[in-house]
């Protein structure tokens, strides 16, 4: 597997398959690169060289005791496409991975972006009274102890969580090792860390068209997120993923390809 080292030097690790215009792809929190690996054969069968990317204390990446914040991924990625000298990109997101994208942005614009996807991530998860659709039960005034409760991504609503034993094999079958989540109290200060951002103001200041998706029975939070955002900048839109929970590209996988390989041909 390729890596290369960031500037705080630390070693990152990324796949790299196809040929053709670049499509990153950022999994979520404690999710390797491998879980990607339902949409890897449809983006590279649409002419796509397809980059994976594990990031710090992710899959095979270094776990280092620093940079426990998203600025620092969203840096990385950066780091990423500087590596690979590559321009005219399209960056998809799940989750946290979604809110690396908005880092990048926020810190170096979308020059290099032929175009952004976001995959059931809210761009600010504290609710408040402007934006009601944030991790069901966040809050300002829980905001510091509420991802230290064990059942606080328990929230009594959306669809069951996937099968892991059944999704790993179907994950190994399209070429990749499976979930291999890990999620440490190691990790915990990304996780806080996560849940502080408000990137409305970012989404506002895109220059590259965004597609926002969310599932429309995600464990965290309302689907209307997706339109809300989308309306946040003219170049962005929308769509909800029936039958979906949040980890939508593992939930209906066929529908995430379409929607993906439907998106880049239009920024072509």
């Amino acid at each position: 597997m390729p890596h290369f080292v960031a500037s705080d030097n630390t070693t990152l690790h990324y796949q790299d398959e196809g040929s053709g215009r670049p499509v990153i792809l950022i999994a979520g929190y404690g999710a390797p690169a491998d879980s990607w690996a339902l949409q890897w054969a449809p983006l590279r069968a649409a002419g796509h060289r397809v980059i994976s990317f594990d990031r710090r204390w992710h899959g095979r990446s270094d776990r280092p005791a620093h940079g426990q914040r998203i600025a620092r991924h969203g840096k990385d990625l950066h780091d990423l496409l500087a590596h690979l000298g590559l321009d005219d990109v399209t960056l998809v997101g799940s989750s946290m991975g979604a809110a690396t994208i908005w880092s990048y942005v926020s810190l170096f614009g979308c020059g290099r972006l032929a175009g952004i996807v976001t995959l059931d991530q809210t761009p600010r998860m504290v609710n408040s009274p402007d934006w009601p659709y944030g991790f069901y039960g966040l809050t300002a005034d829980n905001l510091g102890t509420f991802f230290l409760r064990p059942e606080a991504v328990d929230t009594g609503h959306g669809r069951p969580w996937p099968d892991q034993a059944a999704t790993d094999a179907l994950l190994r079958r399209a070429g990749g090792r499976g979930l291999s989540r890990l999620i440490t109290p190691d990790t915990y200060p990304l996780l806080f860390d996560h849940a502080c951002q408000d990137w409305r103001d970012t989404v506002a200041g895109i220059t590259a068209p965004a597609l926002i998706v969310a599932g429309a029975d995600s464990q965290f939070w309302p689907s209307e997120h997706a339109a809300a955002t989308a309306l946040l900048s003219p170049l962005a839109r929308s769509a909800v993923v029936p039958t979906a929970g949040h980890p939508l590209h593992l939930d209906q996988p066929d529908t995430v390809g379409r929607l993906l390989t439907d998106f880049t041909a239009t920024t072509a």
